[in-house]
């Protein structure tokens, strides 16, 4: 009985201890299982935080472009902003420059309309002048047009005796038809210029030397047009150069000479330019 029973508790051990082998190794395998499991599933996580780092730090940087951009964009609003400032000024500066320049080309045709005018009054002095003159000897008188003035130069033999200041007969004559021209130009102003040459004067004792000559052949003239022939003397001066504005250095006669110099009224000019401002051809 006892070795039945001892049987028995063998036969069970070793039942036993072949259900606690087999368990082992289930458990092992499991636990083999698991832990590969757990290893990919360790390679998986370490993968996915690098993933995660990765796209965090992709997302740091399109964060950064996105701020960049947009702070660049505002920029560009705001140099939009300024350009168009800028471009608004830019325009309206060259409007106003455009504007100048008209109003300069205005002024210039103006003044070349109101010169143009001016020549054209001197021209028909010339004319007429040349006209009641045209019969004397061009190396007695003279007549020019210099700077918009016109000159009439008349030689000393034409007028004076040799070291006189008295007016000739013939000079009357001459004196009469330049009358005649300023009398029925009222518009013009004009001056009477003694010259002499550059011979010493013999002091006569009315006489010092060539200003004095000068000067007094000046007056002389003057009180002619203004006595004889009704020059209004409002509208003339008398000057004298002596010898110090010669026009030879070679023929001292012809620096021995009356100069009458026609001046065109100052206000008159000005007049010609506000004229030439209401015209309607200048005013395009």
């Amino acid at each position: 009985m006892k070795k039945v029973l001892l049987g028995c508790l063998g036969v069970t051990l070793l039942l036993s201890s072949c259900v606690s082998s087999k368990k082992y190794a289930d458990l092992e395998a499991k636990h083999k299982s698991a832990q590969d499991l757990l290893n990919s599933a360790t390679v998986k996580l370490n993968d996915c935080l690098e993933e995660k780092a990765t796209a965090s730090s992709r997302l740091q940087t399109l964060e950064d472009q996105n701020a960049f951009l947009k702070a660049n964009n505002q920029e560009l609003i705001n140099n939009m902003g300024n350009l168009t400032t800028l471009t608004t000024k830019g325009a309206e500066n060259l409007e106003r420059s455009l504007e100048s320049l008209q109003e300069k080309d205005l002024t210039i045709r103006k003044l070349n309309d109101a010169i143009t005018r001016r020549d054209s009054v001197n021209l028909s002095l010339v004319q007429s002048l040349k006209g009641v003159l045209g019969n004397l000897d061009d190396e007695d008188i003279e007549i020019s047009v210099e700077k918009g003035v016109v000159f009439v130069s008349i030689s000393d033999k034409l007028l004076f005796s040799s070291g006189s200041y008295n007016v000739t007969r013939r000079a009357k004559e001459v004196l009469g038809k330049v009358a005649k021209v300023v009398n029925n130009k009222p518009d013009f102003e004009f001056m009477v210029e003694g010259h002499t040459d550059n011979v010493p004067y013999r002091s006569n004792g009315s006489l010092l030397d060539n200003w004095d000559l000068s000067v007094k052949r000046a007056t002389a003239v003057v009180r002619i047009l203004q006595k004889d022939f009704n020059v209004d003397p409002k509208r003339m001066t008398a000057a004298g150069r002596a010898e110090y504005v010669p026009v030879s250095t070679t023929e001292k006669s012809k620096n021995r000479r009356t100069r009458i110099v026609v001046l065109p009224k100052i206000d008159q000019f000005y007049s010609m330019i506000e004229e030439g401002m209401k015209d309607p051809a200048i005013n395009k």
